[in-house]
């Protein structure tokens, strides 16, 4: 049963073999399975662990053993982190799913490869937590072992977040105060400007990931100031090119806490979603100062506490001492703006995509516009550009991935986040259960899928002079969005223009030369006759906006953000930065609600002495 890491393709590996039969007793295998396993972990001193691992196994988690994000792989990596943490982390109580499509079930995952998998619970000595069992048959004496098991902490014992049953009463008698603290209403104006404390965390950006991140601090009672450049909040994707929609759909997407409605679209447009985070930060009650903008941050290391000050709409400066700061600003960094030779003299107009807002603006009709980039952006660009009588050329260096919005996507959410499907909390923790090469494993086989299902699209495509890409090892989008952060496009009706011929391709694998006065000279020695040039080549790692805001002194102490680490965990992404109380937070909608959970524990451990914030540096106190 080999799972193996390929070599010069770091995390890309061999999933394992199992016998085809159907076991007649998966919950039977799973309770079998995690009562040994509860045995095991109440020696730690003594743990053996092969009797329950395959030698090529793994475990990924999430703040219930380390407070950081882990994965290890190998029985003999899984023991070792076990005798270090146990003794503290102290998991026990393991209790199966009794409900659901998460009890134990035996899946067939793909050909050759099945498990018995179920959801479970279990205590620590911090908090309780959620996770996922994966157990697969060993072909040469036929016991269950485990060949992925996740675990995640979901809540800290004394800081409960005041859902459901243990909401808050609301009365003004029941507020801290009594009357004498004031109304609702009035404790709210002096909540939202700071007028009788200083916020414990400064979140910069209030988009899809500053708007989670204060909703889930506040929930665990930390009080947290979110800053916007923005007019109103919404307006990072109200000020975005006018066609823009989601490209996920609806129940991928809800915010935390705070599900769509069940008539909301399927894809939402750019100016409804801006105005349901403006909703959001209401109803959820965040404190956000819009129109405000960093003058500087300082961090001092003997106090653990920045000092911060901030520019508002009138003028008017705040210094402000919190301890820590949550980088919002979006995924990506500085937009990446290359300069060519010639550009300087060229009589046309040239702007990188992230300037583009929309094609009708100006006079377009008959004009030739040549989109350099075939990512998302690219493509959405073009297809603006053509739908407002441009004549338009997509300029390709290499290949792109692409995947349809209609069909595609679906099957991506099959049996998760879906309608109809099961609650969103529990398809949370299936979903990010498995490492990440184990993800990009599977991948391999979806996106195999996907192709055969959209195979008319994609061979209209290469007739088109489109080059496809599939990833170097197959595995499509998963791959490149968690390596790359881009390099593929979700169709949303561009591929279509390409293939029908409505919008051009160029195929450049050595890329552009420079300008000539009306044309764009390529490296194979051809040109490209061109009144308006867009420069849709992405950006920089989210670390360049930390340097060009605050700075050397606070960049050069954080980690580049995004990729995969050594252990195959997103690098200082949702986790440490390297930097102590300074936070890197973002990624899509749904990414955004699953993590600002666990980054909001990892602070509120922080804060009630639990934890240093630096791997594996944890203190043992109880809160």
């Amino acid at each position: 049963m080999a799972t193996t890491l390929t070599g010069g393709n770091p995390h890309i590996i061999q999933l394992p073999s199992t016998p085809a039969a159907s076991p007649p007793e998966a919950r039977l295998i799973a309770q079998k399975w995690l009562t040994a396993l509860q045995i095991q972990l109440s020696r730690p001193d003594t743990l053996k662990l092969s009797i329950l691992f395959h030698a090529e196994s793994w475990w990924r988690d999430m703040l219930a053993l380390d407070w950081d994000m882990r994965t290890v792989h190998s029985s003999n990596e899984i023991e070792e982190l076990l005798r270090k943490r146990q003794s503290q982390a102290q998991l026990q109580s393991f209790r199966l799913q009794d409900k659901g499509k998460f009890q134990p079930r035996w899946e067939q995952v793909v050909d050759g490869l099945s498990w018995v998998s179920s959801m479970f619970f279990f205590e620590t000595a911090f908090g309780t937590g959620s996770g996922v069992l994966r157990l697969t048959q060993d072909q040469n004496d036929g016991k269950w072992k485990a060949y992925a098991v996740y675990t995640s902490l979901q809540e800290l014992k004394g800081a409960e977040e005041p859902l459901g049953h243990r909401r808050p009463e609301g009365t003004t008698e029941s507020m801290a105060g009594g009357l004498a603290g004031g109304t609702w209403i009035e404790r709210r104006e002096r909540q939202k400007e700071f007028l009788d404390s200083e916020p414990i965390v400064l979140v910069v950006g209030a988009g899809q990931a500053g708007l989670n991140m204060g909703a889930r601090l506040q929930s665990l009672g930390l009080s947290c100031l979110i800053v916007d450049k923005n007019e109103r909040v919404g307006d990072n994707w109200r000020n975005r090119y006018r066609t823009l929609v989601t490209h996920d759909p609806a129940e991928f997407t809800h915010m935390a806490y705070l599900p769509f409605p069940q008539n909301w679209p399927q894809f939402t447009p750019k100016d409804k979603l801006g105005d349901w985070f403006e909703a959001y930060a209401s109803i959820m009650e965040l404190n956000v100062w819009t129109q405000t903008s960093l003058t500087s941050a300082e961090y001092n290391d003997a106090t653990a506490e920045w000092n911060v000050i901030v520019t508002r709409g009138n003028g008017a400066q705040r210094t402000l001492r919190p301890r820590h700061v949550v980088w919002c600003t979006g995924h990506s960094g500085e937009a990446r703006v290359p300069r060519f030779p010639g550009q300087d003299s060229f009589q046309g107009t040239v702007y990188h995509g992230s300037q583009h807002r929309d094609a009708s603006e100006s006079d377009i009709r008959g004009k030739k516009v040549v989109v350099v980039g075939t990512g998302n952006s690219g493509h959405d660009i073009a297809q603006n550009y053509y739908e407002n009588g441009a004549d338009v050329t997509m300029l390709q260096r290499s290949g792109t991935y692409v995947i349809t919005a209609d069909k595609g996507v679906f099957i991506m959410h099959e049996g998760m986040h879906e309608d109809g499907g099961p609650p969103t909390e529990e398809a949370d923790v299936v979903s990010e259960s498995l490492p990440f090469p184990v993800q990009f494993a599977l991948s391999v086989h979806m996106t195999k899928r996907i192709a055969d299902v959209e195979k008319d699209t994609l061979d209209g495509l290469r007739r088109a002079g489109f080059q496809l890409d599939f990833g170097p090892d197959g595995a499509g989008i998963a791959r490149a969005y968690y390596t790359a952060g881009g390099g593929y496009y979700i169709d949303v009706g561009c591929s279509r223009l390409i293939i029908d011929g409505k919008i051009k391709v160029k195929h450049s694998p050595k890329g552009i030369d420079g300008f000539g006065n009306r044309e764009l000279l390529l490296a194979d020695g051809s040109s490209l006759p061109a009144d308006v040039v867009v420069l849709a080549t992405g950006y920089d790692n989210m670390r360049t906006t930390v340097r060009k805001v605050l700075g050397d002194k606070v960049a050069d102490r954080c980690a580049d953000v995004w990729d995969l680490d050594h252990e195959g965990e997103l690098r200082a992404m949702w986790r440490p930065s390297g930097h102590p109380g300074f936070w890197f937070f973002g990624g899509n909608l749904a990414l955004c609600r699953i993590y600002s959970k666990f980054l909001a524990l990892q602070i509120k451990a922080i804060e009630s002495g639990l934890s240093t914030g630096r791997r594996q540096q944890q203190r043992a106190t109880k809160i």
